[in-house]
């Protein structure tokens, strides 16, 4: 089955409520820079070599914010590397200053609870074994800038006599022109429990691998109960950072130009918990193909999230990829919402669909905008 929708302007809005830079190789193929700092801190990053293990010390801390700098930042298979921070730390701020993208295919760690900010203009780059071991927050991103609630900026592109480095909280990631690409090449990215992953750049590919051929599947991006952020954005933008008690949201109120969002390759992205959480996806175009999944179900007692895609162009679902809200056999929480707002929608293939149902006891969809014929 083929449907497609056209609205009379540019805004398609659909809502399912349950209550009512440059020319990329493999990661797993390519030979590997690694971490090296580049010395434009007042307090220097360092690196210690213990085993496979690469530990990140030093660092400049403001208040509760640790900021580290390197000319180059990647993670080959069969390493790690260990930000070795303070338990008081809230905030890891990390840049790379150099001329080449961050390839990661394997684990990179943190201490405590600290949120891992991570950007690299140049490209991101997580192969088949990337994974995280953090108790916070992982925002990736490829913006030239991070932006802090004082006025203060941490830019990728030194010099700066002097860094301004500040003890308030992020509020904006500031591009300059076109951002590097991030891709996820089949890897295992999970954060905890009601925390956010975020991959914010150019272009966003995003490709299933191995692990959707696994049995049970097993998701390529994962944040349980909690929120996932995918955005493209092009040209000189500014993409707003706002707290949310473990949750970082982002705002494109400002953005003007965004770019395109893939996921294939049966790529799946979970945020299933006691109760669903959130999916934000901001981008001119987004395609799901090849039986690519993103889950937002609610297994317990807690109310679910919302599934939010917002697209200037087209949101297109072929080969059997899925958008689901759903409440699970026995959940007793109210289901999520998936709002899509695009100018146009195409939904391909028997098994194709975006739903937000009910299996259990708590309240499911109901589809106050939208025809049933959009329905597999």
């Amino acid at each position: 089955m083929t449907e497609n929708l056209r609205g009379s302007c540019w805004l398609l809005r659909l809502m399912i409520s349950s209550a009512i830079s440059g020319a990329y190789v493999n990661a797993g193929d390519c030979t590997l820079a690694q971490i090296t700092p580049d010395n434009t801190l007042p307090n220097n990053s360092t690196v210690k070599l213990e085993g496979n293990t690469r530990i990140l010390e030093g660092g400049t801390q403001a208040g509760s914010n640790l900021f580290h700098s390197f000319e180059q930042f990647s993670v080959p298979t069969g390493s790690q590397a260990y930000f070795n921070n303070a338990s008081d730390i809230q905030n890891i701020i990390s840049r790379v200053t150099g001329g080449s993208a961050s390839i990661i295919n394997d684990l990179i760690k943190t201490n405590g609870s600290a949120n891992l900010f991570f950007l690299n203009p140049n490209g991101i780059i997580f192969g088949p074994n990337a994974q995280l071991d953090i108790k916070g927050s992982f925002i990736a991103t490829t913006a030239n800038r991070l932006k802090f609630a004082d006025g203060a900026l941490f830019s990728a592109f030194p010099p700066q006599s002097t860094p301004l480095l500040t003890v308030s909280v992020p509020i904006g990631l500031q591009f300059e022109g076109a951002a590097g690409k991030i891709r996820v090449e089949g890897s295992d990215l999970k954060v905890q429990p009601g925390r956010t992953l975020a991959l914010v750049g150019g272009d966003v590919t995003l490709q299933g691998g191995e692990r959707a051929a696994l049995k049970p599947r097993q998701p390529n991006l994962a944040a349980p109960g909690g929120r996932v952020e995918l955005g493209s954005v092009a040209g000189v933008e500014e993409v707003s950072l706002n707290q949310k008690d473990n949750d970082w949201v982002l705002g494109y109120a400002s953005v003007n130009n965004f770019g395109d969002i893939r996921l294939e390759d049966g790529v799946y992205v979970d945020v299933t918990g006691a109760g669903g959480g959130d999916v934000q996806i901001q981008s001119n175009n987004l395609a799901l193909t090849q039986g690519s999944l993103i889950y937002a179900d609610t297994q317990g007692t807690e109310a679910g999230g919302e599934v939010l895609v917002h697209t200037t162009k087209a949101v297109t679902l072929t080969e059997g990829s899925q958008i689901t809200a759903d409440v699970y056999p026995e959940a007793t929480g109210t289901g999520g919402d998936v709002t899509i707002e695009t100018g146009q929608l195409s939904i391909q293939g028997d098994r194709s669909r975006i739903r937000a149902g009910t299996l259990g006891k708590g309240r499911g969809d109901s589809l106050p905008f939208a025809p049933r014929s959009l329905w597999n």
